[in-house]
């Protein structure tokens, strides 16, 4: 691995993450405020001689983030899914294996499957989910600049898709989602019908993340690293609507952040770059406490 600044490049077809990053991402990091004194960021997305060396990497990653996601208790039974999408060949992805609890994931465990629902000989040779792989191969079908996905059936996201209705800006954390995260207004069961994952697509749009009404939320980004911090992200904002609705009273409203405030918040904060920094502490805490997920 080399570092940012002297990235080399490894074929035609193929490029590093950095220059996978949807054009407004690139756009957002350029345009930021420097946020960080006394030395660079330590946390910066890496650049790789080799797609191999990618792979590798973030496969290392996506097992790393299933503990992060263990520890914050999102498990539900076997319900839950995470895809990757693979540096060698783009249009197929790593997922989950079935029945596998998440705090057990390591890189040997995730299963390499092709868009027609093939289980290919460089990945585990065990069964995926049918709604994981609807909902994830017609994401990364849809949205080319999105390399990985979060679903899971998290507590305080399923409470507040009860609601059916989107997020408010009533905090500084949660205008990352400012004017980009939207509601699934249907509940139609598993997803087990290609046109149901479509709608939830197209319900997606643009945005990092989606709230699946009366089923849980859903995140997007360039790394998983990015995608799982949107989840971790999205499941504490929905925590905290919660609790600021559950503390009001009669004639009062929450004080809502104004829309040039909120939208300043987000280009500052809401980029590629910075989502995949935030994600690295709690990475970094899986480390230490048990790093057997990186084989």
């Amino acid at each position: 691995m080399t570092s940012s600044t002297t990235a080399k490049t490894y074929s035609n077809t193929t490029t590093t993450i950095a220059a996978r990053l949807s054009p407004e991402s690139q756009t957002q990091t350029k345009e930021l405020p420097n946020i960080v004194k006394g030395d660079s960021n330590p946390h910066s997305i890496p650049h790789f001689a080799s797609a191999k060396d990618e792979r590798k990497w973030v496969l290392q990653h996506m097992a790393g983030a299933f503990r992060v996601f263990a520890r914050k208790g999102y498990t539900e039974g076997t319900i839950g899914h995470v895809s990757l999408r693979d540096p060698i060949d783009p249009t197929t992805f790593w997922i989950n294996p079935m029945g596998k609890h998440f705090g057990l994931i390591k890189v040997g465990d995730l299963v390499h499957v092709d868009q027609d629902g093939n289980i290919l000989s460089t990945g585990n040779q065990a069964a995926i989910k049918t709604a994981g792989f609807l909902m994830h191969s017609a994401i990364h079908k849809a949205r080319p600049e999105v390399n990985a996905a979060c679903h899971f059936h998290s507590t305080f996201g399923k409470a507040w898709s009860s609601f059916g209705k989107e997020l408010e800006m009533i905090n500084q954390d949660v205008c990352i989602f400012y004017k980009c995260h939207s509601v699934y207004p249907e509940f139609n069961g598993a997803v087990l019908k290609s046109r149901e994952s479509d709608k939830i697509v197209e319900a997606l749009g643009n945005g990092k993340g989606v709230i699946l009404q009366n089923h849980g939320l859903l995140t997007v980004g360039s790394t998983i690293d990015e995608a799982g911090y949107l989840f971790t992200l999205l499941e504490k904002c929905c925590q905290i609507q919660l609790l600021a609705q559950s503390a009001l009273v009669p004639g009062k409203s929450l004080r809502v952040i104004g829309d040039e405030e909120a939208q300043y918040c987000e280009k500052t904060h809401g980029g590629s770059e910075a989502l995949y920094t935030e994600f690295q502490p709690d990475l970094e805490m899986e480390y230490y406490l048990n790093n057997d997920f990186l084989n």
